[in-house]
């Protein structure tokens, strides 16, 4: 018996994960529940992709470290496929020491076998964050299809491979200025030396990957490859055990794939056994349509390149991708159902694996509508699936006292039955699980036409032995039903086997009346509810958004660093000093209530952070341009201090621009600023920072910021 190695694309875990991320999850999780009910023995590998800027930015926006961000985001994700009911045999991370371990020895085999190159490479550098961009971090026009939001690295409408330089008119996608390149020494994977065996192993395995999958990999070879960079200039990765690249890392392209067999080798004494026996092991992937070349290039030239006897992909199944209602999920502008909101929707998530499944982007986009989706609960899973399995047995329930009768058999009825199962067993071999779903549902409306036409609430009376017949095989198809049903809705398979009293049967045990004559069921319950007009509005309001992002507070402020130059006591109030300070360009004089906290010659040379854009107000008669940050909890204030960075030095978050207009103190109060981790952050944004440094305060988590 072969072993089937399954994997998901690992999801990045930058934010909270949408429905349409949502896809591949699931489809690779009915792929092995389905096998295991074949009997086959499956690993399916599930985990988070963690490393690259763009971890490092979403924990620079939410003044976390980039390890603090992960651990906060892949517990979310976890969360999330645990309530789909995707059961992963190994979940992990591609932080994992034990996917560095791999990663680093995949490397070391490659360079000693010849394939990495060491080149110079022009890398975009943003002036204003002052950091490195990764590829993905820089958006711009395709320079062959012209779509306005390509990547550095690739384009998702054309699928063209790219290089950072040929984007038109390139900008940052943190805050949007246009990048400078810098020149700085790489190790690049040589996949045109590698090229002659990936194309032999490409032609032995295409005929088993969907068409989305072919094509994209054969317009790659067509064009050319060329060598791919496998390092970046960050802080946050696997570290490059290459002498000079001390300060380097790996893209997170060469380790997240390679985190397949990292996480594999966390949770599995035997790993081995199924990443080095391609005789005996399947590989099936699954992905998203942005994934491919990643998976069908890249990965393989990896294994392929240590020259060791590496378990390689057999079959692939990409989606395309599921929109929605007519355009793209956005956490920010609230449009779309992301997991958390499928969780508190009070929807059940076999609801939401039926949609996602019997709407499968497999050949084209396709998308997430409310109506449709309330339309398919209604018509196909209420009126049809449950109607069929409610309807039987509450039948035998309410008549034959909970006890299955004794019934004939009909020909004919159960031979389209098998071949129904035939051709959802064919599908799913296939991995047309979108066809395999509607296959069942077009069975469980030939089990509702046998009902109807036998008429058991007639013949009870007037034929008995039609009636008897009708129930027992209806009975039997129940079972066939939630066996079938099982890899797509285990929730609801559980509860059609709980209500017919029986264990959860096998794929074998398909097509056999296993359910005899005589066999007591328990209560009959409803399978699902119908959603009604009023939830469907509530639904549509919530998700559907039409919102834009608001404009966060932060952005009204302009912060500046300031050289306290003189501090002298206020000579009409015990509490207050008035300062002059130096913000750069300007002088200015400062009112503040610090006597009771600071000696005035604390104070003088320090480097500060004011409101320079606070309207100028006077404080027992002397005026106060501006105001100093201090942080205070209890009886504790503290200023806050920026002392690297010169007078003058802007103060803002990754990503919020500095507001030009004066503002009043009540406006200032809006950003809510407090200190999280000895940094000083606003809600929704990351820390202040200058150009040279993060402000740091040395008070409690809580304190406000004023």
């Amino acid at each position: 018996m072969k072993k089937i190695l399954i994997t998901s694309a690992l999801p990045y875990v930058n934010n909270v994960p949408h429905l349409g991320n949502c896809v591949c999850v699931i489809s690779a999780d009915v792929y092995s529940r389905y096998q295991r009910s074949k009997g086959e023995e499956v690993i399916y590998v599930l985990g988070t992709d963690e490393h690259g800027t763009t971890t490092e930015t979403r924990a620079l926006k939410e003044g976390l470290t980039p390890k603090q961000i992960c651990d906060k985001y892949a517990k979310i994700h976890h969360d999330i496929y645990k309530w789909f009911d995707c059961e992963p045999d190994c979940w992990g991370r591609s932080s994992s020491k034990e996917n560095a371990t791999q990663t680093v020895d995949i490397f070391k085999k490659l360079e000693k076998n010849g394939y990495i190159l060491e080149k110079e490479l022009s890398q975009a550098y943003c002036e204003k964050c002052k950091k490195f961009l990764s590829d993905r971090y820089i958006l711009g026009e395709c320079p062959f299809c012209g779509y306005g939001g390509a990547r550095g690295d690739q384009c998702e409408k054309c699928g063209k491979l790219l290089d950072p330089e040929q984007l038109v008119k390139p900008k940052c996608n943190i805050c949007g200025a246009k990048p400078i390149f810098k020149t700085t020494k790489h190790l690049f994977m040589d996949l045109p030396k590698i090229e002659p065996k990936l194309r032999k192993w490409i032609k032995k395995e295409e005929a088993k990957w969907s068409t989305n999958a072919k094509t994209l990999t054969q317009g790659w070879l067509k064009e050319g490859l060329r060598p791919r960079c496998i390092t970046r200039d960050l802080k946050w990765g696997i570290q490059v055990p290459f002498k000079g690249y001390e300060d380097k890392v790996f893209y997170s392209w060469f380790d997240a794939p390679i985190g397949y067999i990292g996480i594999t080798r966390e949770n599995k004494k035997d790993w081995k056994d199924w990443w080095y026996s391609p005789k005996d092991t399947e590989l099936v992937q699954f992905m998203g349509k942005d994934n491919i070349p990643f998976h069908t290039i890249l990965f393989p030239s990896f294994l392929i390149g240590t020259g060791e006897n590496y378990t390689l992909l057999n079959k692939i199944s990409v989606n395309e991708y599921l929109n929605y209602e007519g355009g793209m999920f956005s956490k920010s502008k609230h449009v779309g159902v992301f997991g958390d909101d499928a969780m508190e929707s009070g929807i059940s998530a076999d609801v939401f694996r039926y949609y996602i499944m019997v709407n499968r982007p497999e050949k084209q986009d396709t998308e997430f509508a409310w109506e449709d989706f309330t339309d398919k609960n209604n018509h196909e899973l209420v009126g049809n699936f449950g109607n069929l399995v409610n309807r039987t047995l509450s039948f035998i329930s309410r008549f034959k006292g909970g006890v299955v009768p004794k019934g004939k058999l009909n020909d004919k009825f159960i031979k389209e039955w098998k071949e129904y199962i035939k051709r959802i067993t064919d599908a799913l071999d296939k991995i047309e699980l979108k066809k395999a779903l509607r296959e069942i549902m077009e069975l469980s409306k030939l089990g509702n036409k046998f009902f109807q036409d036998s008429e058991p609430w007639k013949t009870l009376k007037e034929n008995p032995e039609v009636a008897d017949t009708a129930l027992f095989l209806l009975a039997n198809l129940v079972k066939d039903l939630a066996i079938l049903m099982s890899p797509f809705l285990p929730k609801t398979a559980d509860s059609i086997n709980n209500q017919l009293n029986i264990k959860q049967s096998k794929w074998k045990d398909l097509g056999i009346l296993s359910i005899k004559a005589g066999h007591k069921i328990n209560e009959p319950k409803i399978l699902f509810a119908k959603i009604d007009t009023k939830q469907l509005a509530e639904f549509k309001s919530k998700y559907s958004g039409g919102k834009e992002e608001e404009i966060h507070p932060l952005s009204k402020i302009n912060l500046k660093v300031a050289e306290i130059l003189i501090v002298e006591p206020h000579p009409d109030a015990d509490k207050l000093y008035v300062m002059q300070i130096d913000i750069g360009k300007e002088k200015r004089q400062l009112v503040a209530g610090l006597r009771n906290y600071y000696k005035a010659e604390e104070l003088k040379g320090k480097h500060i952070v004011i409101v320079s854009n606070l309207q100028p107000v006077k404080l027992r008669g002397k005026e106060s341009q501006g105001m100093l940050l201090a942080a205070v909890k209890d009886d504790k204030v503290t200023i806050v201090e920026a002392p690297l960075s010169a007078p003058g030095s802007p103060v803002t978050a990754e990503g919020i621009s500095q507001g030009d207009s004066q503002i009043t103190y009540k406006e200032f109060k809006e950003t809510k600023l407090t200190v999280r981790g000895k940094r000083i952050v606003s809600k929704e944004t990351g820390a202040l920072r200058t150009n040279k440094e993060t402000l740091k305060v040395n008070m409690p988590d809580g304190a406000s910021v004023e």
